[in-house]
Formats: C-alpha cells, sequence, structure tokens
C-alpha cells in the first residue's frame, strides 16, 4: 500500500532527517511522492509519480531546510489507480466556505458504494481522492444546514462519523488537515506509530528515528491534533482491518497488471 508522515508541532522545526528517512522506504513504494507544508495560511504541495529516491526535484528540496509547525508527506504503493501526477498524494480541496482540507491516505477502499458517485469528478482515479471529496460534500451539507461555517469541535465530531463509517472493511489510516485540526486515524495494526516528544508529534507508518518511545497509534479512533497535542480524541469503533489472503490477490493482481502495462 503507501506509507505516510506526519509532523504536528506549536513552533517551526526542521524536519529534514525524518523526511529522508521516510523517503528512503521508497523502493517498496515507487509509484510517487508527496509533501504538503504550511506557509503563511498557505498549503505548499509538491508531489511527483516518480519513485522518491530517484527523484531530482525531491532531493532539491531536501537540500534545503525543510520548516514548518506542520508537515505531511507520502510514499505512493498503487492499489487504485494510474502513476500519473494527479494520483499522488496530498490531495487538496476546499468546502463551500473556502476552507482548505487535505488529505493523505494508507490503505485500500474495498467495500464503500458511496464513493462511486465521485468516479467522474476527481482529477485522477484513486480511492483516497474520492474520499475527501466525500467528505467535503459531508463538511458543506452540514455547514448548509447550519447555516454558517462549522467550529472545531462540530468539524472532528463529523469527521469521526465519517471515517467510523468508511472504515468498515477497508484500510483506513488516514491524515487530515482543515487548516486549523489535523486528524489521525488507524484501523490496522502495526501500520502507524507516533512519537511524542519536546519537539511536538511524529506521526509515520514505520519510525523514522532511533529514538525509542515510538508507539503504535491506538485503533480505531480518531485524534485532532493542534499545535503538538491532543485536542480531541474519539470513541473507539469496531472496525479493525484484518488484511487477508483475499486482499493480498487483489493487490498483487492490480501490481502485476501495472507491469504488464
Amino acid at each position: 500500500m503507501c506509507e505516510i508522515f506526519c509532523f504536528n508541532s506549536n513552533t517551526p522545526k526542521q524536519v529534514n532527517e525524518c523526511l529522508e528517512c521516510f523517503y528512503n522506504h521508497s523502493d517498496e513504494h515507487p509509484h510517487g511522492w508527496g509533501l504538503a507544508t504550511m506557509q503563511s495560511d498557505e498549503f505548499i504541495i509538491q508531489k511527483e509519480p516518480v519513485k522518491a529516491s530517484c527523484s531530482q526535484h525531491l532531493k532539491d528540496i531536501l537540500s534545503n531546510p525543510v520548516v514548518g509547525k506542520n508537515i505531511f508527506a507520502h510514499i505512493r504503493l498503487a492499489t487504485v489507480g494510474e502513476i500519473i501526477s494527479p494520483n499522488c498524494h496530498p490531495f487538496i480541496e476546499a468546502d463551500d466556505n473556502n476552507r482548505s482540507w487535505m488529505l493523505i491516505h494508507n490503505g485500500t477502499i474495498f467495500d464503500y458504494p458511496e464513493l462511486d458517485k465521485y468516479v467522474d469528478k476527481e482529477n485522477g482515479d484513486t480511492d483516497s481522492e474520492r474520499i475527501l471529496l466525500y467528505i467535503i460534500d459531508k463538511v458543506n451539507e452540514f455547514e448548509n444546514a447550519k447555516g454558517a461555517p462549522s467550529t472545531i469541535k462540530e468539524r472532528f465530531a463529523l469527521l469521526t462519523k465519517i471515517i467510523s463509517d468508511l472504515s468498515k472493511n477497508n484500510k483506513l489510516n488516514l491524515m487530515i488537515y482543515d487548516g486549523d485540526l489535523t486528524y489521525i486515524h488507524s484501523n490496522m495494526r502495526e501500520s502507524l506509530y507516533y512519537l511524542k516528544n519536546d519537539d511536538g508529534f511524529l506521526i509515520a507508518s514505520t519510525p523514522v528515528n532511533d529514538e525509542e518511545n515510538w508507539k503504535e497509534v491506538e485503533l480505531n479512533k480518531v485524534f485532532g491534533l493542534i499545535d503538538g497535542n491532543i485536542i480531541f480524541e474519539s470513541e473507539e469503533h469496531e472496525n479493525e482491518f484484518i488484511f487477508t489472503e483475499h486482499h493480498e490477490k487483489i493487490m498483487k493482481d492490480y501490481l502485476k497488471s501495472l507491469d504488464q502495462d
């Protein structure tokens, strides 16, 4: 599948060493890379449909300090969608109140028919982009019914319900950022870890430094982070994803089709 990375802090920090470790995993995730940082309340997103270790553009980026309070990264192992730039994460979309939402995903949607209607609306052809478009529609519905923008607490409650519903029968390791709140979710064991220290939170599919205090992200919950602190924590849902031979066959068949192309 993919690997995902997030840094969340109350002050800007340089994270080059962690990113270099993260992108070094690209031999097993060769289908693209992405990087998102916040600069003056604006997303700066850079991505390519090439293996991270082969990207001169990424080497140029990492040759300079990568500094921020909210930094997200992704390396892709395709399970849905072509190897093209629009299918690389992160994805970004604005809601009707001009709030920008960013999403990166490690997983696959095996069963959620409500996403099918976004096939003709997305820029690429990934299930991950369809998740974001679905979330935006649900946010718009809520805010239109309210007649006003949502509060942080309302958005967290709404995302918790959406993610819980989406997680049934699907692998759904997500990092979402709405400009205020970072949402973290994992529903598969040993697939997402975090480190909390004085610099803030590091969260990644596998540890990205040698510190000993990395812990597994608690399963089946949504966490809301601001400035290096957990502000919200949801109740636990029951939709743990367990990878089976059936899922493995689907992935192998898809990767084989890419090799044939």
